[in-house]
Formats: C-alpha cells, structure tokens, sequence
C-alpha cells in the first residue's frame, strides 16, 4: 500500500499555518524584554493522533543545559524572531522530558520510524506542524529529499536550478503522523514510544514486520520485536528467513519470555530456532517450556536434518475410527492447529494405527450422525520419519497434497507435513 498522499510545500503555506521543524531550530526567541535563548528543540506530548507541542526547547548563552517554556507562553511563532510573551525569561526552568513526552530534533530526527501504513522503514529528514487555535502540532513526517535540503538551507537554490534545468520540482515525501511508529534505541523512551501506536504494529502482517525487523539496526529491532504480543512475535519469528536473526532475536529476549514465544510457535518452527542455538541456551529455554509443547520439541529435536521427521509438525487433526461428523465438527472447534494442518480429518484404529483420512469438504456436507469411518479414503500415501526430504518432495509434487502423514513402522501417526513446509525447503535449497 502506497503512503498517503503529500501535502506540497507551496500548497500548504497557502491553505493554513504550517511550519517545518527545520525552518524553527536555530530561530531566536524574544521577548518585549529581549532575546532569551535560541529554540534547540520542541518538547510534543505523546498519546492523541496528532501530538501537541507543549513546550520550547530554548538554548541560552552561557548556559551549560537546555532550558524548557511552555507553549502558552509564546505569543507568534511564524515571526522572526519567535515572539515570547513578557517576562517570559523568569518562567524558564531546565528541561524534563516525561515518560508521556519526546523531542523532535533529539528524539525524531535522523531517526528511524516505521511507516505503518507501507510496511517499510524510513529515516526522518523534517517534521511538518500545523497551527490550530494557539497551538502547534505535529501533522506529517518528512522523508524525502525536500526536507534534507531544507535542513541544509538549500532548497529554495536547487528547487530554481532543477526548474531551470529540467522544468522539473523534487515532489514532497511525507507520511501523515497517525502512519508512524518511531523506534527509540532507548530502553525506557523506546517502551513508550512504541507503545503510542502500537496497535498499527501489531496490524501489520507478520511477513511485512519480519521484513521491517530485518531492515533495522541491532538495538531498534530488539526494540520492536520485545514490544510485539506473544502470538504476534510468534508469528513473525517464523516468517523471519535469516536463521541467524531468529536466533539472535531469541537470545536478545528474557528466557521467560523467549520460552513462552516458543510455544506459540509451530513446534517444527520452534525445533529448527532451537536447533541453531548454543546449547546451555537452548537446554534452559527447553526447560522453561510448559510439558506439552516441551515434549513435541524435544520429539523432533532427535531426528536427522534432512529427513522428513526434522521438518514434521506435531500440530494435526486426528480422531477415532467411531467419531461422528458432529463430534468431529466439535472437536474441530476446539483445535489450536493452523489451518495448513487442519485440511485433513486422520482416523486412527482402536490400536492408534493410521487407517483412514477424511477432507473438511465431508464436515460441510454429509450428515452429523454420519460416521466418519464410512466417508474416509482408506488408501493412503504415508512417509516414515527418517524419509529424505528430497523423496517427500517429489510425492508432493506427484499427488498435489497440501498435507502428507508421517507414520513410524508400525503406521502410528506421528506428525504432518505440509505444503509450506516442502516449499520453505524448497526455498532454503
């Protein structure tokens, strides 16, 4: 999905108030009394759509640390300098960022954010703010090369060379606010500003924040990805292709919380991260597991790499050989597997041998008191754990599976594999 559309430069002087943060920074600040400081900064408050600008962030002559005055004292910001009201210079005190607040310049710009709305990381060149009723407000994010020139006081220069040259303006870049997520390298800023909206995070497809984490720096992407949900962080991990930054990402997370991100895993997902992790650390997060899941780890965790067993999930849909369609539909409600392993219903026997498999197209159709064991295809195409990979494969492209059982030699089922499984095989090869 493309960015919303930019607001040009020109246009929006002409249809309101607005300033870029650029052409604010450096400005001096007056009051009837005299010069106080030079604006180093602007201080917003953090949690509305568009955030507020609550204070000046002024730099004094002789002055070690920045000081702060409120918003409410300035009387023009579009003057130069930026009128102050009176007396102002006495209600200056040093500044306090909150947990609820952030600066522009030392917090923003230059700074990595993630565009929500495209799913891709950009690097903040300028702030766009509106003027509205005595206040100012943060309204775009700048990221095009406008707002680099800008900073660098060369725009108005190349905008007359490029027009005379090529007939031709650089176009505006800039993502409205409620499109941005900013990332902090900061421990306690970061929390917080994540936080702000963090809901858009979370909205996005696990495969668009695994390729965000992949374009971000070490600390930014440890950052995002401890601010994810369980099951969000879960799905993403497994749509991650490095396997060295799944591991690292696991490492870089609490042993608490990395376990309980394993088991929100598909087991196979789960086996292969395990797998290239040092040992101690694996042996511990193993053991932090609650006993279900630890058990299905550590079932594929013995099998060779290669072989069909090291790619099989324990997550399947298996019941008995006297259930009925209403039972199984039941059943069904209740399951936790993903949908890939959920295509097909397995019936066992009375002696847990694999003896049959339905579809869920025998679910929507046939009767609730049917029997399954009357609707199943008895004739089955079954792998063994220690199958090559490559053998597994060629059946999948014979028979068009989207699932194939893999049984021990005594026909017991004991886990699925799936189409995306042979095509993230595929893939790796």
């Amino acid at each position: 999905m493309s960015a919303p559309p930019a607001v040009p430069e020109t246009a929006a002087a002409r249809k309101a108030p607005f300033v870029f943060l650029s052409e604010l920074l450096g400005r001096e600040a007056a009051s009837p009394d005299g010069p106080i400081g030079r604006i180093a900064d602007l201080k917003i408050v953090l949690g509305e759509p568009f955030p507020r600008v609550s204070a000046l962030v002024l730099r004094r002559r002789r002055m070690k640390h920045l000081q702060e005055l409120d918003w409410s004292e300035v009387a023009a910001f579009d003057e130069r300098p930026t009128a102050v009201k009176a007396e102002a210079a006495s209600r200056l005190r040093p500044l306090s960022v909150g947990r609820d607040e952030m600066l522009l310049r030392d917090d923003l710009l230059d700074k990595q954010v993630v565009d929500t709305q495209g799913a891709r990381i950009e690097r903040v060149n300028d702030v766009h703010l509106l003027a509205v009723k005595n206040e100012l407000r943060v309204v775009h994010v700048d990221f095009g090369a406008r707002g680099l020139l800008r900073r660098l006081g060369w725009l108005r220069g190349m905008d007359k060379a490029m027009g005379w040259l090529f007939a031709y303006r650089l176009q505006e870049r800039m993502i409205s606010w409620k499109y941005i997520q900013p990332l902090s390298a900061d421990p306690v800023k970061g929390r917080l500003k994540l936080n702000v909206t963090a809901r858009k995070i979370h909205e996005l497809h696990p495969s668009d924040l695994a390729d965000i984490l992949e374009d971000l720096g070490a600390v930014n992407r440890s950052s995002l990805f401890g601010s994810l949900d369980l099951q969000t962080a879960a799905l993403t991990l497994e749509e991650v292709d490095d396997p060295k930054l799944q591991a690292s990402l696991i490492e870089a997370a609490p042993v608490e919380r990395a376990s309980d991100i394993l088991e929100e895993m598909a087991p196979d997902e789960a086996t292969d991260l395990l797998a290239d992790l040092p040992k101690e650390r694996r042996r511990r997060l193993i053991g932090k597991m609650d006993d279900a899941p630890r058990r299905a780890v550590l079932d594929l965790l013995r099998f060779k790499e290669g072989t069909a067993g090291s790619i099989m999930t324990k997550d399947f849909f298996a019941v008995g050989l006297g259930t009925t369609v209403g039972q199984a539909i039941e059943a069904f409600r209740k399951t936790t597997c993903p949908l890939e392993s959920a295509a097909y219903i397995y019936i066992a026997g009375p002696d847990g041998r694999l003896v049959g498999v339905c579809t869920l197209r025998h679910l929507l159709i046939a009767d609730t008191s049917t029997v399954l064991g009357s609707l199943m295809n008895p004739h089955l195409i079954t792998v063994e754990p220690d199958e090559k990979v490559d053998a597994v494969t060629s059946l999948f492209r014979k028979y068009k599976f989207l699932a194939l059982p893999v049984v021990d030699r005594d026909r017991v089922l004991q886990g699925l594999i799936t189409l995306k499984d042979i095509l993230q095989e595929e893939i790796e090869e």
